[in-house]
């Protein structure tokens, strides 16, 4: 079956778009913050336990992304401020309760709430049902930030086949989940319009370090091959640049300096602007509008 939510086409045949703000190339940072809960299998191991035998609770791969949220995250916070960048969280809801001041740092950071779940786990094997799911953790995020997150990035970035419809019934009209294109793209859905948004499963550090377990630096060499690629290709259409970050893999102590180069390489280009996802939104449904 052929992509049933966007329909295929070239890249090289899509219409000329506008730059924003006088930039082609718009850079999304996205700091993934989640929630792993202690009585549950992890979502990713880091140490394999004896004889393959998955035990619960799962201290050490529970701590390694606990200390991101207690020592990595603090990283980052410091280097975007520092840097006066602005930012966005694919937060998994339950971070508000289980991680309070890690969730009111980056509300007072001013990053942009993106929903992410409840908890670390795929939203078809929710607990009541994923409609549910997908309403609470929403609900939870307008509560504690005063404003109902408008984009969606399913943990793992999975869905079931009624999760787009389910999310626009829901407020939701952008997700991150589809990464098809390096530009936006409407998407086919029961219930209205949905924007599939650029997001990056290649410059990801859950891909580049926990997946593929390259040796630190390799991101930073694939954001700059990518980003001189879209310095060439800006001239045709502009190019969204997301890069997804978590606390517990690129703000480690040994890796923290290739976040700072990235940032850094981004902030010397001429073509580059960094922006959010609703700035995302707007600047392409304006020029593009569905339909």
């Amino acid at each position: 079956m052929a992509n049933p939510r966007i329909p295929y086409r070239l890249s090289s045949e899509r219409h000329r778009l506008p730059a924003l703000g006088g930039k082609r190339i718009l850079a999304h940072l996205v700091v993934n913050v989640e929630h792993w809960q202690f009585d549950q299998p992890m979502p990713r191991t880091i140490i394999t336990p004896p004889h393959g035998r998955e035990t619960v609770p799962d201290v050490p791969n529970f701590a390694w992304a606990d200390y991101g949220m207690r020592a990595g995250l603090p990283r980052i916070l410091q280097l975007f401020r520092d840097r006066h960048l602005p930012a966005s969280t694919s937060c998994n809801a339950g971070v508000v309760e289980a991680y309070p001041q890690a969730a009111t740092a980056m509300l007072e950071a001013g990053w942009e709430f993106i929903g992410h779940g409840m908890h670390q786990r795929a939203i078809n094997h929710a607990e009541g049902g994923e409609e549910a799911v997908i309403a609470a953790a929403l609900d939870t995020l307008a509560a504690f930030t005063g404003k109902r997150p408008t984009g969606w990035l399913s943990p793992g970035l999975r869905e079931t086949l009624d999760t787009p419809e389910i999310l626009v019934r829901n407020g939701i009209d952008h997700v991150f989940d589809w990464v098809v294109d390096d530009l936006p793209s409407w998407m086919e859905t029961r219930e209205g319009p949905l924007l599939a948004m650029p997001y990056n499963v290649e410059i990801n550090d859950s891909i580049v370090y926990a997946v593929e377990k390259h040796a630190t630096g390799e991101m930073l060499r694939r954001l700059d091959h990518t980003l001189r690629r879209f310095e060439e290709e800006a001239d045709d259409n502009p190019r969204v640049l997301a890069i997804g970050l978590h606390p517990h893999l690129i703000a480690v102590p040994h890796r923290i300096h290739e976040l700072v180069g990235m940032v850094d390489r981004l902030l010397a280009s001429d073509d580059v602007i960094v922006t959010t996802g609703p700035a995302i939104r707007d600047w392409y449904a304006a020029a593009e509008p569905k339909g």
